[in-house]
């Protein structure tokens, strides 16, 4: 099967081929740490880990490359976000950056997005890109005017070919107010000026000042991936300006294409309007956290495909809980069978289901990493497997651990909403191995017909998110976030 993406650059969608066979290298626009991340900020991140883990799974060795932007982010205003942060904070702009990098990534891990392998600071690139400055400079795509170095989009033809803008609408697409030393109200700045007042600047060629925001992607990808790279992806609302200009400035540098696919992903929308720290209409994960789950907030992201918006919705929160809860249930039901199943051969019928729903997820996955597709196979698998439980089928150990495996990889190594310990997932510190033996307990309560004693085990597990299901086959168990 071949693995087919959609490419923003030439708008179709073309059969992956990396730059050097079996490796990828792949960029990603990190945040900006002068806030806590939102949900959107979520799917972004969800989205393209789906996008490495699936390359990994598929055999490619991917080095994956996320920024931390801790300096040049310019609001409408011309200011940088970063110091806008610190003074809201009234700390040192450093002192906010370890503080909302370290947010950053703790939000990351709840929601099981893997780090990236590099995650370089723009504050820690400032030598790699003056010498980008300088070399448009010596090559005459940049000039300078009072310590501000401009690139000049008229000397660069290809300018607009990733948005599609033409130079007569550039102007209208910039988020800084035009400068009246440029010599079009279109160019981008790549080195600003800075005041004494200004904190974070450095010394350079054309004196002290800071660089532009686009510059650092261009320096950072290009040093740990060489040019042209395999895959630089974002959120659609960067493909301009700030794709545009990274493809201007490195192509301009270096004469040779920036990178080979680019990838973008849909808004997360919210009450129909798309969510934006500027409109004030976000939710942080960490709020979001405290009500939902965050491997349902997982699930939820994958439900839509990562090209398409999202809204962020209670009916759309809730039926991703309840799929959560659903695989989660299915799972651990076949491991808690296959503690008591006897040894033997697969059974021939199950390894044969367990390969067409193999197959099935695959195809979808290699149509350009769609998810919400892939997930329905697994509620199909799901489906087919809860049959196989409750149909008092004598499966062998090693069936069910075939089925199992079929679940960690799929559900676990590629969309990453199945962990390892699940078992142990989110219980608040009570143990898998206590809530059995409270099941048997429970058990030998009702065999003495002191179902008063055994009603209230039931509840309090279930006060502390455990809920019981008796079966045919016995009693299972299942977390559920409490007030879900």
């Amino acid at each position: 099967m071949v693995l087919r993406v959609y490419n923003s650059l030439t708008r179709d969608k073309e059969e992956f081929v990396p730059v050097h066979p079996g490796r990828v290298g792949m960029y990603v626009c990190g945040p900006t740490v002068y806030a806590d991340a939102h949900v959107g900020h979520g799917k972004t991140y969800v989205n393209f880990d789906i996008v490495v883990r699936y390359l990994r799974y598929k055999g490619y060795k991917v080095r994956y490359v996320q920024n931390i932007t801790d300096v040049g982010h310019l609001l409408a205003s011309g200011e940088d976000r970063i110091l806008k942060g610190a003074e809201r904070e009234q700390v040192q702009p450093m002192e906010l950056v370890e503080r909302f990098t370290r947010r950053y990534f703790e939000d990351m891990d709840r929601l099981n997005v893997t780090r990236p392998d590099i995650s370089p600071r723009a504050s820690g690139h400032i030598p790699e890109q003056i010498e980008l400055v300088k070399k448009l400079i010596a090559k005459g795509y940049a000039y300078e005017v009072d310590g501000n170095v401009y690139f000049d989009v008229h000397k660069y033809p290809e300018y607009g070919k990733l948005s599609g803008r033409r130079l007569e609408e550039a102007e209208a697409g910039t988020r800084v107010d035009v400068q009246e030393d440029k010599r079009n109200p279109e160019d981008f700045a790549l080195w600003k000026k800075a005041g004494p007042e200004h904190i974070m600047r450095w010394n350079s060629p054309w004196g002290w000042g800071y660089p532009g925001w686009h510059l650092e992607c261009s320096a950072m990808s290009t040093k740990y991936l060489g040019q042209p790279f395999d895959i630089h992806a974002g959120g659609v609302e960067n493909k301009f300006p700030h794709h545009e200009d990274e493809i201007a400035q490195s192509e301009a540098a270096e004469g040779v294409p920036f990178c080979k696919y680019w990838l973008h992903n849909g808004m997360l929308m919210i009450r129909g309007e798309e969510m934006h720290k500027s409109l004030g209409n976000f939710v942080t994960l960490r709020e979001a956290f405290e009500k939902i789950h965050p491997m349902t907030i997982r699930l939820f992201v994958l439900t839509a495909h990562y090209r398409s918006r999202l809204d962020l919705t209670d009916d759309g929160i809730e039926a991703a809980d309840k799929g959560r809860q659903r695989l989660w249930g299915a799972v651990r039901a076949v491991r808690q069978q296959m503690t008591q199943a006897p040894s033997g051969e697969p059974d021939p019928e199950v390894m044969a289901m367990l390969e067409q729903y193999r197959v099935q997820f695959e195809e979808a996955m290699d149509d350009d990493f769609n998810t919400p597709a892939a997930l329905s196979t697994l509620y199909d698998l799901t489906r087919d497997v809860n049959t196989l439980l409750g149909a008092n089928r004598a499966l062998t150990r090693e069936s069910l651990a075939a089925i199992d495996t079929l679940y960690r990889q799929l559900g676990g190594d590629v969309l990453g909403i199945i962990p390892d310990n699940l078992e142990e997932t989110e219980l608040g510190g009570l143990s898998a191995q206590l809530i059995e033996v409270l099941i048997e307990t429970r058990a030998k309560l009702r065999q003495a017909k002191q179902f008063a004693l055994a009603d209230q085990i039931r509840d309090r597990l279930g006060a502390l998110g455990i809920v019981l299901e008796d079966t045919p086959g016995g009693t299972t168990w299942r977390y559920a976030q409490i007030g879900s």
